[in-house]
């Protein structure tokens, strides 16, 4: 399995983080990619960190400047995260900046736009034909 995994899903960026420690050493690669997929032009993107057990400070940093990059272009960088990782994510203040999943379905299904249409009841009849 790679550090780093790139998937599509319809319009939808999907960056995998396999590691299980992301440190200042990955933090550099991690940020490299997002910035080269928003000039791109991709304007949705999930990082998915549930892998990872320990996130440092540089790495959330270079997620940051990403997603402000993101923001600037009229893009989102949406995170998917494993318990512990949110419990970090948390202590740090960062769910106040990012919007956090526990799976990247439901990353994917927040960018599907939901249907507010009202349902139609019709009610059953009759036509009566006079001949």
């Amino acid at each position: 399995m790679l550090d780093f995994e790139k998937q599509l899903s319809g319009d939808v960026l999907i960056e995998k983080v396999n590691l299980v420690r992301a440190t200042f050493v990955e933090a550099s690669i991690i940020k490299k990619r997002l910035l080269d997929d928003i000039n791109l032009s991709k304007k949705k993107i999930i990082v998915d960190i549930s892998k990872c057990d320990f996130i440092d400070s540089t790495f959330l940093g270079a997620l940051v400047v990403s997603l402000k990059r993101t923001r600037a272009t009229g893009g989102v960088i949406k995170l998917v995260t494993a318990s512990f990782t949110g419990g970090i994510i948390n202590l740090g203040g960062y769910q106040r900046i990012f919007e956090n999943y526990l799976s990247v379905e439901d990353a994917l299904n927040s960018f599907r736009p939901t249907s507010r249409t009202p349902q139609i009841e019709l009610a059953n009849h009759r036509d009566i034909v006079s001949i």
